[in-house]
């Protein structure tokens, strides 16, 4: 099936799961979806069962969502003691987005469903009637089980699965990989028929060594091995270290929940010459999360970083958002530069990436499913350089082939019932996108309106500017003199005081 009718049974209002190998374009899909039902009117609540999966979509992790935490049950008398905003939230809401559906145990999407219907007070319907749209791939990372806690399998085995019979949306087309070889390996780990001339191709990549001056990510199994590559090559960098404080708003149980998605580090740090990656879409498609650079300067006043990407392209890097949304409401957020020292990250962050060149390493791999994720990070197979692979890493698991058979058939099925949709597909193609709502822009959009009234907003402070701050103040100025004289925000002179003078120097 492809995107444009995966998208059209979507908007139809059908409950769906929307799978497909690794580069298939589901996040891209889901987006779409996302952006035309809420043009429509409609209140949708996009979650993930993992906070990383959510960050790529602006939204909550499932369990947060429905308020089942990490309970193993519903507990008695659940409905009546809800909170009330999150009552609200789950009435209301008419699409339920799950991502990463493979990492969520069976027993768990019984449990949302029951939530759903009891809140929504409709006992009859599936989820209490909300349109449920779930997105993943079962040969990826597994739900895990602990050994202190209820074991569960996949979604697939669930009861509300059964009573739902959502439409499968397969999607086939391949819009990452460009390379005939890597495709057949790919396909052949998500078959369990790895055969001699694949394995020999991957090990012929281990004899293969890139251009010394070539920078490129590594990817490894194991967080230690990552954060120790990272800072070992920063320091061998000459130059002086630029930081980067990220801001926030929010409780900090939000904040800190948020923070444990989002891949630009809390601080920051960089010097010229760093390689990088950008974690975040550019929403003027300049570079895209998992884009590779280098750090060639920073800005004249700002000391924003320029990085110069793999494709050709110079960007001056500033500050974007991320956002922990509970259905409509926003919870918290963190504002920082949407980059990361990039000469090592994990497998498990690399998930839903595209690296343009990558060096792996395998022989750790301890879990199925690992290796077909590192693997279809990269677009074809000559950028593709292993340090070595274990056995672990070709295996997938075969309960999720079985799982697989079974969904091309169902989607086989779902593309005759809906093939008179494909017209209305075409159309849509056509026709030019919906236009935003008013309000609605980019990061560098608001700062640029924002800085029409304070032309220093979010530039960093020079000790020039904190020697001026410090003097008027202790002559007696208000916040709102100094924001004038400054061209910054209230907020931001009122911070900065009570960094230098103490907490009580100043009421907010």
């Amino acid at each position: 099936m492809n995107q444009s009718l995966a998208l059209e049974i979507m908007l139809s209002g059908e409950s769906v799961l929307l799978t497909g190998p690794a580069g298939a374009g589901k996040t891209f899909v889901l987006n779409q979806f996302i952006k035309l039902a809420k043009y429509e009117g409609k209140h949708v609540s996009v979650t993930a069962t993992t906070g990383l999966a959510a960050t790529h979509l602006g939204g909550t992790t499932i369990h947060s969502w429905s308020g089942m935490g990490i309970g193993d049950h519903i507990p008695q008398g659940f409905a009546e003691h809800i909170a009330k905003g999150r009552r609200e939230i789950i009435e209301k809401t008419d699409v339920l987005i799950i991502d990463e559906i493979s990492m969520l145990h069976d027993f768990r999407l019984d449990m949302i469903d029951e939530i759903c219907r009891l809140v929504r007070k409709e006992p009859d319907v599936p989820f209490g009637g909300i349109q449920l749209i779930m997105s993943g791939d079962f040969f990826q990372l597994p739900p895990i089980n602990r050994g202190d806690s209820r074991a569960g399998s996949f979604v697939v085995n669930s009861d509300v699965w059964r009573e739902l019979d959502p439409t499968i949306c397969y999607l086939e087309e391949q819009h990452r990989q460009d390379d005939e070889v890597l495709i057949d390996i790919l396909n052949a780990i998500r078959a369990g028929d790895v055969r001699r001339n694949h394995a020999e191709t991957l090990l012929a990549r281990t004899e293969v060594h890139p251009d010394e001056d070539e920078q490129m990510t590594e990817l490894h199994t194991v967080n230690v091995d990552v954060d120790k590559m990272n800072e070992a090559k920063l320091k061998l960098l000459d130059g002086d270290e630029v930081t980067y404080q990220q801001t926030t708003t929010g409780s900090d149980n939000y904040v800190e929940n948020l923070q444990r998605s989002v891949l630009a580090p809390s601080m920051l740090r960089l010097k010229e010459g760093a390689l990088v990656m950008a974690v975040k879409n550019s929403p003027e498609r300049k570079y895209a999360n998992g884009s590779i650079g280098t750090v060639v300067g920073f800005e004249p006043h700002t000391d924003y970083p320029i990085i110069e990407f793999k494709n050709g392209k110079e960007i001056s890097m500033v500050p974007d958002t991320w956002e922990l949304r509970d259905g409509d409401k926003k919870r918290a957020s963190i504002t920082q530069i949407p980059i990361r020292l990039a000469w090592a990250i994990t497998v498990h962050k690399s998930q839903g990436m595209t690296l343009d060149a990558a060096r792996i390493d395998l022989r750790k791999a301890f879990v199925e499913g690992m290796g077909y994720v590192a693997l279809s990070r990269v677009k074809n197979v000559n950028n593709l350089y292993l340090t070595g692979i274990n056995q672990m890493a070709l295996k997938v698991s075969a309960e999720a082939m079985e799982i697989d058979e079974n969904l091309r058939i169902k989607a086989a099925q779902a593309k005759k019932r809906f093939a008179h949709l494909e017209k209305v597909a075409e159309e849509r193609a056509k026709a030019p996108e919906p236009k935003a709502k008013e309000g609605s822009g980019t990061w560098a959009d608001k700062i640029e309106k924002m800085r029409e009234t304070y032309p220093n907003a979010y530039r960093p402070w020079t000790d020039a500017q904190d020697d001026e701050l410090k003097q008027y103040f202790q002559q007696g100025e208000s916040v709102t003199q100094l924001s004038q004289r400054l061209g910054r925000h209230e907020g931001s002179i009122t911070i900065r005081l009570q960094k230098h003078f103490g907490e009580d120097s100043v009421e907010i």
